[in-house]
């Protein structure tokens, strides 16, 4: 089993509170040190903040640039390649966004949607603008909005912290996960079998991150347990569940599984964070990008398997012509599922511009995979 991140969270009164910044960098360090000693290979280590909103309240759009774009110069002095500075939670802040992300690389934001709905149209406008003002669409991978998320999400873009320093841990699960359904014989025997190995391997991953709490005096918040995608064919998400399913992902049969895997990964620890539930995030899985190509499944499938388990929407692609409206739309359904479930849903929506339903995306980067554009009706 792998750890997908350490994410370290702080509170900030002023950007200029540098040393915090570099405590969490230095902690961060040491913590994977320590996992890799007990063979654990920890891929991103991750700092997260309060909402942007409240150390850099009062400030003009050209004073919050700068300040941001120091923290941006800091955050690579430090080798630090993900900082979230947390969520925006009106119109006026959302707004900005898409200038935040045009000038920077390694900063991360969300914007909050609320429960009357507010700041949806604010949002899928940042979206669009994003996709406009960066290469191919690439921008929205550091921009989500949501709804209903809490605090110390361990997973970016939607990752916000709130109080003292602590730390979460975000797991990859997709190995066991598929050697646990290569084994079974059906639903029932993979649910027992994967709830009795996860409950064993997230236990000494809990007991190391509590020793490190405990080194370090920084409170341990708990372990994201989400099922996160994997771009190495023999992990992903979809060709595991083609090992109980009779077809391919998204044939009847998907929502079932999807169904005991939150079952299973909610009930795993008892120092569960975040999400703790399945993620389908289409372009940074390979059997997930497979399965889209092959129109196996659409937008409306992903939100039907957001409501008994799941992230919501993650790294979707869309036709570049997709208007403001028709993102809003798709925010509102998901959003109205988080607040009627009572459970976190987030919106990461790439619309690639120049190109329309059926084409291939052509992303440039080490995290996403090529997948055919969805139709948005």
């Amino acid at each position: 089993m792998k750890i997908r991140t350490i994410t370290t969270g702080i509170s900030l009164d002023s950007p200029k509170e540098t040393a915090k910044i570099k405590m969490a960098a230095n902690f961060n360090q040491k913590a994977q040190m320590i996992f890799a000693e007990q063979g654990y290979e920890v891929q991103t280590t991750r700092i997260s903040t309060n909402t942007w909103e409240e150390y850099l309240a009062g400030l003009s759009l050209s004073a919050i640039m700068k300040e941001v774009q120091v923290l941006e110069e800091l955050c690579q002095s430090m080798d630090v390649s993900f900082f979230s500075i947390g969520y925006a939670s009106s119109p006026e802040t959302i707004k900005i966004i898409p200038e935040l992300k045009k000038n920077t690389s390694v900063i991360y934001c969300s914007s909050k949607i609320r429960s009357h709905l507010k700041n949806v149209r604010e949002s899928a406008q940042a979206i669009k603008r994003i996709s406009q003002e960066s290469d191919n669409g690439f921008g929205n991978f550091r921009f989500c909005a949501w709804a209903n998320c809490p605090a110390n999400i361990p997973f970016f873009p939607t990752s916000y912290h709130v109080g003292a320093t602590s730390f979460t841990i975000g797991l990859e699960l997709g190995e066991l996960v598929m050697q646990v359904f290569s084994q079974a014989r059906d639903l029932e025997d993979a649910e027992i079998k994967l709830q009795n190995t996860l409950k064993l391997e997230v236990g000494k991953v809990v007991a190391i991150a509590e020793k490190i709490s405990t080194q370090f005096e920084i409170k341990f918040h708990g372990v994201d347990s989400s099922l996160t995608p994997s771009l190495d064919k023999e992990n992903s998400i979809a060709f595991a569940y083609e090992k109980l399913l009779d077809g391919k992902f998204g044939n009847p049969g998907t929502l079932a599984i999807s169904g005991m895997l939150t079952r299973v990964l909610k009930s795993v620890s008892n120092k569960n964070c975040g999400y703790s539930g399945l993620m389908l995030p289409v372009c940074e899985d390979i059997g997930l990008a497979t399965r889209a190509n092959e129109q196996t499944y659409d937008i409306t499938n992903l939100l039907l398997y957001s409501a008994v388990c799941g992230c919501g929407l993650d790294t979707v692609p869309i036709p570049g012509d997709i208007t403001t409206e028709k993102i809003a739309d798709i925010l509102s359904d998901m959003a109205t599922l988080a607040f009627k479930l009572n459970k976190p849903l987030s919106a990461r929506l790439f619309p690639i511009p120049d190109k329309k339903t059926g084409e291939i995306t052509s992303f440039n980067s080490s995290y996403l995979v090529d997948c055919q554009i969805f139709s948005v009706n």
